[in-house]
């Protein structure tokens, strides 16, 4: 059990499928003005604005980005590392941790017990928990559009998965799948990507890229515990909910 979490941690160190995602009208972007790093610290969610997560800084050891070879699927790998698409004016970001599932009432206490499989549903449940990191990204001109564009664009091209490398370690997606995005904007997309773990299971991710007006919102999410026990899971809906309240 320690071997299955840690190499999915090793594998997707950013603590860390179907559907579809809505067009991107550019609009009048091009004459906007990319909101500084100081604005978007002031935009970005913070400690209790957000219901049953803790908020806080990204630690060092989750920001080690995804690198591939591959340019089309790029974008993809850098949405998965925390960071926009595209390089941006500016941009700021945060880590929004669920917070601890209620643990089994009956803790295991002895070797019988162990057997039984108390100690791996006590660690599977304290596994379940989502773990979102939220970027915001600003551009000049329609550099939003475009960032946005590079996403939708990637997703199609790099269905049949690529290969990647974090912290030196290599990685292979298997596959890439839209998914239905958690938010309305000015144009978003969603999708999810999916590894496997050291025993060959599917460990999929997921994330969803979001342009209000200049700035992109890039939610990228993770759930161990879900992983583990094959469910189902998405980018954190209350996160994005409160994330984009404060982008209006």
């Amino acid at each position: 059990m320690r071997l299955y979490a840690t190499t999915v941690v090793g594998v997707l160190s950013l603590a860390l499928v179907t559907g579809c995602s809505d067009g991107d009208a550019k609009g009048s972007a091009a004459a906007v003005k990319a909101p500084s790093a100081a604005e978007l610290k002031k935009l970005i969610i913070a400690e209790g604005e957000v219901p049953g997560f803790k908020v806080a800084p990204v630690p060092a050891g989750r920001a080690k980005p995804i690198t591939t070879d591959s340019a089309a699927c790029r974008p993809l790998a850098r949405v998965m590392s925390g960071l926009p698409p595209l390089d941006a004016a500016a941009r700021t970001d945060r880590m929004a941790m669920e917070n601890q599932k209620k643990a089994p009432s009956d803790k295991p206490t002895s070797l019988d017990d162990l057997a039984k499989g108390k100690f791996a549903e006590a660690m599977h449940k304290s596994l379940d928990r989502d773990v979102t990191t939220v970027t915001l990204a600003s551009y000049d001109g329609d550099g939003a559009h475009k960032a946005l564009e590079s996403v939708r664009t990637a997703v199609p091209a790099c269905t049949n998965g690529f290969s990647a490398v974090q912290a030196g370690t290599k990685m292979r997606f298997t596959e890439v799948a839209e998914e239905q995005a958690t938010a309305r904007g000015d144009g978003l997309v969603a999708f999810a990507a999916t590894t496997n773990t050291g025993d060959g299971d599917p460990a999929p991710v997921h994330a969803e890229v979001v342009r209000a007006g200049s700035t992109l919102a890039v939610y990228f999410t993770t759930n161990l515990g879900a992983m583990m026990d094959k469910k189902t899971y998405a980018v954190s809906p209350q996160v994005v909910k409160a994330q984009q309240a404060k982008l209006k």
